[in-house]
């Protein structure tokens, strides 16, 4: 494997940036400091005002342009993903697809969402008043970006926090930093606002100092490094969203569409090669459809191909765009092996210039060995047999994450009553992934998953803080309860209550 030196740290020239498929380095980026990021934060603050004050109507017209803008350089953002990330076009092109349904829907449902709000109380206390809820933005948002989808986890994040009228500030990766900066091209050859929408570019250090200085923090990334944000937002009284590390589970019952479950669960496992925090990265399948389950998905592993991407239908599965995540990958394939486990397909990074790990099939796992406890994310798939879907289910909760899962079964019915039982944030029901693309539904993580969501009603209240607006329309000069005291007043109101509140129950006490 060929890498530079400087691959991913600080250095006098900066941070080099290369392609994982042949390790050729095809950029250079400033590894901007803290009193950088500062600056930057500056401006967006003086210019998120003027942002805000736009209607909804002006800021929509604004996404149309940035949306028509992705769809006319839809070739130069793919080609810049593949580059810097080593994944198949397809894959590319999925987030970009995403990006401009994204723009299309915080367009329209963002000011219904973001509209005040009027609320009725049942109190005879508040009779006559106004009350009203509005909802304010935050201010300059930072969202720190993931390496394994530079535009869906980077620059998405930012476009409903941009919808509800903050100003962001994003942070990309160092290791795939250079379609972020695509981004702000795009956003000044679309005329936004100028400093609306910035991008600092840098290692870790550069992170926290981003986290010190916004109004409120995105971040999507690993659990360890989550929690450092948490800790940090938690100390300067600032909220945060996080999507952190998945463990996500796929289960086969034995009604289920076989040839369905092994395209499910090659997919889940294997698109973006595995590099997803909803990658599927266990399966269990009841024992009457285990040996049929496991002898197509063989087939269909061997027939897949891996190589460097070189355009539409040249490959399935990439690179490993971090480079310690190889090693993390090997890890948890030898770890399997050594307490009994057999590999049916793949084991062992790919034999040719650049980062690659075979598609690795594995099967006689439990629950002792790494590969089903820790999140591997790379192009890996452990397979158990289990008993029945009460083992499934207690197995899929046997995790400290909770991100997803997924279960195939021609009993839509049961499947519903087993995801009540499972203990993550969604469940996909014959399907793997596609949740992604609605964002009228929440994605978010339970336990160790992160906190907070993104997409549906809450993926843009977030980015806002609400206001109480309480109305008096019809005041007297003075209320009852008003100093000074009236003993009068007081025993009037205890019997207002227990004529209201003191009735009791005929089948008993309440």
């Amino acid at each position: 494997m060929t890498q530079p030196r400087t691959l991913g740290t600080a250095s006098a020239a900066g941070i080099a940036v290369d392609n994982p498929a042949t390790g050729e380095v095809i950029g250079q980026i400033a590894d901007s400091t803290a009193e950088q990021v500062e600056a930057a934060v500056t401006r967006a603050r003086r210019a998120q005002p003027g942002w805000a004050q736009l209607t909804g109507r002006a800021r929509a017209k604004l996404f149309a342009r940035a949306r028509h803008w992705l769809l006319d350089h839809s070739q130069e953002v793919v080609d810049s993903i593949v580059a810097e990330n080593g994944k198949p076009a397809e894959d590319a092109i999925v987030e970009v697809v995403y990006c401009v349904s994204a723009f299309a829907y915080w367009a329209k449902q963002g000011p219904r969402l973001l509209a005040t709000t009027k609320v009725r109380s049942l109190s005879p206390f508040v009779l006559g008043r106004g009350m009203f809820t509005r909802r304010v933005p935050r201010g300059v948002v930072g969202v720190i970006g993931p390496w394994n989808n530079p535009l869906i986890n980077s620059f998405g994040d930012a476009i409903p926090a941009l919808a509800a009228g903050n100003a962001v500030v994003l942070k990309p990766s160092e290791y795939t930093p250079l379609t972020a900066l695509l981004m702000v091209r795009m956003a000044r050859e679309c005329g936004w606002p100028e400093d609306v929408f910035q991008v600092v570019t840098g290692a870790g250090a550069t992170g926290r100092a981003l986290v010190d200085t916004a109004d409120f923090v995105m971040f999507t990334g690993s659990t360890k490094t989550g929690r450092a944000v948490a800790a940090r937002a938690g100390e300067r009284l600032i909220p945060c969203s996080l999507e952190l590390g998945g463990k996500d589970a796929l289960i086969v019952l034995a009604d289920a569409d076989i040839e369905r479950a092994v395209n499910v669960a090659l997919h889940g496992a294997l698109v973006n090669g595995g590099q997803m925090c909803t990658s599927v990265e266990r399966v269990y399948v009841e024992e009457a459809v285990y040996d049929e389950f496991v002898s197509r998905l063989e087939k269909r592993f061997g027939e897949l191909r891996q190589a460097r991407p070189t355009g539409l239908g040249s490959t399935d599965v990439g690179a490993m765009t971090f480079p310690p995540q190889l090693s993390t990958v090997a890890e948890h394939v030898e770890d399997a092996t050594d307490r009994g486990a057999r590999v049916l397909a793949g084991g062992n990074p790919g034999p040719w210039p650049g980062r690659f790990f075979e598609p690795t099939l594995l099967v006689d796992v439990d629950h002792t060995m790494t590969c089903m406890r820790e999140e591997t994310f790379g192009p890996t798939l452990p397979v158990m047999k289990v008993a029945d879907a009460a083992e499934a289910v207690r197995l899929t909760n046997d995790s400290q994450y909770g991100l997803q899962a997924t279960i195939v079964s021609s009993n839509t019915a049961r499947a519903r009553r087993l995801a009540e039982q499972l203990e993550v944030g969604c469940v996909t029901i014959n399907d793997v992934q596609t949740n992604y693309m609605a964002l009228g539904l929440p994605m978010g993580g339970w336990k160790e998953s992160g906190l907070g969501s993104r997409h549906g009603a809450e993926g843009i209240l977030k980015y806002t803080k609400p206001q109480a607006v309480f109305v008096n329309r019809f005041p007297m000069r003075r209320d009852l309860n008003m100093l000074p005291f009236d003993p009068s007043s007081y025993r009037f109101l205890l019997r207002l209550v227990n004529a209201l509140y003191g009735k009791r129950w005929p089948f008993g006490k309440n």
